[in-house]
């Protein structure tokens, strides 16, 4: 039997999101790097070199990598397990019975609060740690949250 990936996408919105993100640490380190080209005296031709590099870098990780990430980040509830799939160059697919899980809650940052996004964070009776899903619309987190709350209090386990 062949296991198949998780049903659900994250958020369309997830995108620009992983872009802006990835995006600000970009922006920083060009930043840097101009500085420190019209400030020092000497410009040699590495640190030409290593902008260029960089902006290559900050483009591929702009335009690619969060439309690769989209891709590949899934998840699903069924009533008897949570199913999580994520990563972009290290992938991670993971499967937590519902008797195993213990929490579920909600989490927004600054940035994600801009794109109206939502991480869900599954925690289990399990050594691997929390599953969590990434980038989902803030009424899909709200609703799944909510249905898991009601299938693991369903459950006559006691998740340990």
């Amino acid at each position: 039997m062949d296991l198949r990936e998780p049903a659900n996408r994250v958020s369309p919105r997830a995108r620009a999101y992983w872009a802006v993100e990835s995006g600000i640490g970009w922006v920083v380190l060009i930043v840097v790097q101009v500085v420190l080209l019209v400030v020092l005296d000497a410009r040699p031709w590495w640190q030409w070199g290593l902008l260029a590099l960089t902006v290559v870098l900050a483009l591929v990780g702009l335009l690619l990598v969060p439309a690769w990430r989209y891709r590949v980040h899934r998840w699903e509830v069924s009533p008897t397990a949570v199913y999580t799939q994520r990563g972009w160059v290290t992938q991670e697919r993971r499967i937590a019975p519902i008797t195993r899980v213990q929490t579920v809650d909600t989490e927004r940052g600054p940035l994600a609060q801009l794109f109206k996004l939502s991480t869900v964070t599954v925690t289990t009776a399990s050594s691997e740690g929390a599953l969590k899903i990434e980038c989902l619309d803030q009424d899909v987190a709200s609703r799944l949250v909510q249905d898991l709350t009601v299938v693991t209090d369903r459950t006559e386990d006691d998740a340990t």
